[in-house]
């Protein structure tokens, strides 16, 4: 085992700071990955190549031409397997390597199910591209006391920033909730670089090896922020930012992984869509729908109606609307911001 460790790591055991004790540790390891887009494509790759024994990918959506451009796991035979992104990385990451544990999991992370999710992580990456998943995370984390490593890329920047808890101030103390819709840049209006991405996806991998390998005195201890346009780059300091003050860190209160109960809508980062995601508990049998939405709506409704054991999609004829839906219940909308809009057809095509 040992000799195998070294012929496949040699390069990475000769880093002095990892060595073969390092490298041991990380083939113990268990990195969850949470989105696979364009910096967690970045950061799974790495982590799958340094030999992290265990590696789970959660991701909601499914692969369009768009991602080719920035998210490194994915290439243009992946776009016509009508297979979600979480099946695709777990395929196209055993292909890297094949002798650790990868676990692709196609589901939207929320209160309900991120406990069983998340169970027994080391470490947790976000690749996410909105702020409710990344407080929910942030929750879990302090509860859990999980290190997890923010990242969010926009344009040509990106920031970082590792929450390790009782050591580091968490992402409430530096900010209470999601701010106002509307208000901060997002791929879709500004777009976004992949070499961005692959740096920050870069940085985001390495902070998970240095917590994985027991060195934690050498996380980056801000938050930082890089412009790979300008190339500027900037480390701010946390020092005089006060945990004491934080509703989650001082008063233990985890507003966002309590809330348990409903349906939730959310719009998705640069793609004319809507997520939903019916209450906890919701299973879809995904022949049985398609058998019902030929019968009731017939080719006239509906068209291009295809499924698989992971997804469902069909195309609304006279509205440009496409949907996708899931077995535990999801559904992506494409072709409005709309979250109204969405609810209605969700209720009207697949019930609710």
């Amino acid at each position: 085992m040992e000799e195998d460790l070294f012929d496949r790591y040699s390069r990475q055991i000769l880093f002095q700071p990892i060595g073969a004790d390092g490298q041991k540790r990380l083939s113990g390891g268990y990195a969850l990955v949470v989105g696979c887009g364009a910096t967690g494509s970045a950061s799974a790759g790495m982590l799958a190549r340094a030999g992290v024994g265990r590696l789970k990918i959660i991701d909601r959506d499914f692969l369009e031409k768009s991602n080719l451009q920035r998210q490194s796991l994915f290439n243009e035979e992946d776009l016509q397997a009508n297979l979600p992104k979480a099946i695709l990385a777990e395929r196209n990451l055993g292909r890297i390597n094949s002798s650790i544990k990868i676990e692709g999991v196609v589901a939207d992370l929320n209160p309900s199910n991120i406990e069983k999710l998340a169970a027994g992580a080391d470490v947790i990456l976000d690749g996410t591209d909105n702020f409710d998943t990344r407080f929910l995370i942030n929750d879990y984390s302090l509860k859990t006391r999980t290190p997890w490593v923010y990242t969010a890329c926009v344009g040509s920047q990106g920031m970082l920033m590792n929450i390790v808890p009782g050591e580091t101030p968490c992402l409430r103390c530096l900010m209470d909730g999601s701010p106002p819709a509307g208000s901060l840049p997002t791929c879709e209006t500004a777009g976004i670089l992949g070499p961005t991405a692959q740096l920050v996806g870069a940085i985001q991998a390495t902070e998970a090896l240095k917590t994985l390998t027991g060195h934690r005195d050498r996380l980056i201890k801000g938050l930082v922020r890089v412009d790979t346009w300008t190339w500027e780059f900037r480390e701010l300091d946390l020092s005089d930012v006060r945990p004491e003050d934080c509703p989650a860190c001082a008063q233990g209160r985890y507003d966002f992984l309590q809330a348990r109960s409903g349906m939730m809508t959310s719009i998705l980062c640069g793609s004319n869509a809507v997520q939903v995601v019916p209450p906890n508990g919701s299973k879809i049998e995904l022949k049985g729908l398609a058998e019902r939405l030929h019968s009731a709506h017939g080719p006239g409704g509906i068209d291009d109606l295809s499924y698989n054991s992971h997804l469902l999609r069909f195309r609304l004829i006279d509205r440009n609307i496409e949907m996708t839906v899931f077995p535990d219940g999801r559904a992506i909308i494409q072709g409005t911001k709309e979250t109204s809009t969405a609810r209605d057809l969700y209720s009207k095509y697949i019930g609710m």
